[in-house]
């Protein structure tokens, strides 16, 4: 009988504990209207049922009821990684070449809304593989669709 309560236990317990941090995304906080937090920080973006909330440690910078979003935006910032190209090209030109036609891309998350007289908005830079499920989770609270935004629209919310 002990065997069979210490498998049940091993089998529940870290279900919990990974279902507790299901709906949490690391991501960098590039600018908008929160106060106490500095563009290039790291945030964790948290999904409830009813809102969404920024976290840095322990502290809980803003709470966004779900039905005050107005906007979902999401854009891509592509780059040419030049530096690191030069860098290759001085030890082998070959893979420095091959370096320069490597492009990299971030991707940015943003919210704006309007809870009564409070308005706010804010830009993320989300990870490769989380954008996805991030903008998922925010269009499932909200039931609005993301707009596909430039880079240079979604800077006026990241300055």
């Amino acid at each position: 009988m002990k065997c069979f309560i210490a498998f049940l236990l091993c089998l529940f317990v870290p279900s919990t504990v990974f279902a507790a941090n299901a709906n949490s995304y690391n991501v960098m906080y590039d600018g908008g209207s929160l106060q106490n937090i500095t563009a290039g920080t790291e945030v964790q973006l948290v999904i409830d049922q009813d809102k969404v909330r920024i976290v840095h440690g322990k502290e809980e910078i803003a709470s966004i009821p779900a039905a005050a979003i107005t906007e979902i935006s999401y854009g891509q910032d592509v780059h040419r990684r030049v530096g690191a190209a030069i860098g290759l090209a001085v030890v082998s030109l070959g893979v420095g070449a091959l370096m320069l036609l490597a492009k990299s891309k971030k991707h940015y998350v943003g919210l704006t809304w309007t809870d009564g007289d409070k308005k706010g908005g804010f830009a993320m830079q989300c990870d490769k593989n989380d954008y996805r499920g991030e903008l998922a989770g925010i269009e499932g609270i909200t039931g609005k669709k993301r707009s596909e935004e430039h880079t240079s629209e979604l800077q006026s919310l990241r300055h």
